[in-house]
């Protein structure tokens, strides 16, 4: 298969969606690889690095995407990238289309093949393909957190973890799942007192066996929820629901609740936020305020540590990149019910529930498509 990877062009994005070893392996398998110049730059990988692991340079995003049955990306297609894509391209990277109706429309028109890294979904429904972002994000949300909470960042100026004789701040992280998991440890870890929430009971017993003693956990709910804004420093809003838009569980009433200078982190922005007041802003402009409240809504977070981010991903998406190129989209998703899961749109059809019921539009099966596709071809 030829393979493409172009360099990522959204605000501030310099993770890159394959690392030179990444490379190394898909070359060992057979397959043809065509890297943008400076792709991985941002990320600490320079060109002849690509080179020495065999892939071939081009100099521009129209090279690659004009020649590439399959784009390997970081971040969703963008407005001036939606002409470069190809009908029954295959395009494999994070799209969050429940999010952006404008998008999924651009996909559908184009007729590709869209298999959207965030539903790529294991039999025990975890994320193999938003772990590792989850990671990072969860991580930088109280690292960036911390930093707003500075006085001239607009914050309360509190240090999170206080000092002796100063209590520390208070942490509340609504969601129990990889990045609240991750944002709490780390929160704990600075010596914050933390106040982490989840809607399922099992998985509360679970985080009050594992999380440190500075850490209490919350049944999840609107009553819940405004009374522990009111004392909140940081709040993080950490909830996720694969593949559909997320639920707003701090409303825009509730920011009166809080004390001038709280900073809210929402690393669910890229999937509609949580938090009903957050839009999403970039790294260059990445805060603004709403009744004396700090938004940081960046949402592209892991894009701020792209070395990391991009070997981190890597490690992750490049199994599954090995087995699309070997088989061909159709053979690999008939083999493997996890990356079946990850089609989004086909063939100008929409073909995952949480995308559909998201803007009201038709849904179609996977089976009917890759049979109409399989009839084409």
């Amino acid at each position: 298969m030829v393979i493409g990877v172009p360099k990522e062009i959204k605000n501030n994005e310099n993770r890159v969606a394959l690392t030179p070893a990444g490379v190394a392996e898909l070359r060992k398998h057979g397959h043809t690889v065509y890297v943008q110049v400076n792709a991985g730059v941002g990320s600490g990988f320079e060109d002849g690095e690509y080179i020495a692991a065999g892939a071939q340079m081009l100099p521009t995003i129209e090279d690659v995407y004009g020649i590439a049955e399959m784009i390997m990306k970081v971040k969703e297609p963008i407005a001036q990238e939606y002409n470069l894509i190809k009908e029954n391209q295959l395009l494999f990277t994070y799209f969050h289309f429940a999010s952006s109706e404008e998008l999924t429309h651009a996909m559908i028109e184009r007729k590709a093949i869209c298999l959207a890294y965030e539903t790529v979904e294991k039999t025990d429904r975890s994320l193999p393909l938003l772990v590792p972002m989850s990671e990072v994000a969860g991580r930088m949300a109280i690292q960036e957190g911390a930093k707003y909470l500075e006085k001239p960042q607009k914050g309360r100026g509190i240090l999170l973890g206080g000092v002796p004789g100063v209590k520390p701040a208070k942490v509340l992280v609504l969601g129990g799942g990889i990045v609240g998991t991750q944002a709490a440890r780390m929160a704990a870890g600075l010596g914050a007192h933390v106040t982490l929430m989840d809607i399922s009971l099992p998985r509360l017993r679970y985080l009050a066996d594992v999380m440190p003693a500075n850490v209490d956990t919350m049944m999840s709910n609107d009553y819940n929820i405004r009374e522990e804004v009111q004392q909140a420093d940081l709040i993080v809003g950490a909830v996720l629901i694969p593949g559909a838009k997320a639920p707003h569980l701090v409303t825009r009433d509730m920011l009166k609740l809080m004390r001038p200078g709280t900073v809210l982190v929402d690393v669910a922005v890229d999937q509609g936020g949580c938090i009903e007041t957050c839009r999403p802003t970039t790294h260059e402009d990445p805060t603004y305020v709403i009744d004396d409240v700090v938004h940081y809504c960046v949402a592209n977070m892991p894009g701020a540590v792209p070395y990391t981010s991009t070997v981190a991903l890597t490690n992750a998406t490049l199994p599954y990149a090995l087995q699309l190129a070997n088989k061909g989209w159709q053979q690999a998703c008939r083999d493997n019910a996890e990356l079946r899961l990850g089609l989004n749109v086909v063939g100008g059809k929409i073909v995952y529930k949480g995308v559909a019921d998201a803007f009201g539009l038709p849904l179609t099966t996977v089976d009917d498509v890759m049979t109409e596709e399989a009839v084409a071809n």
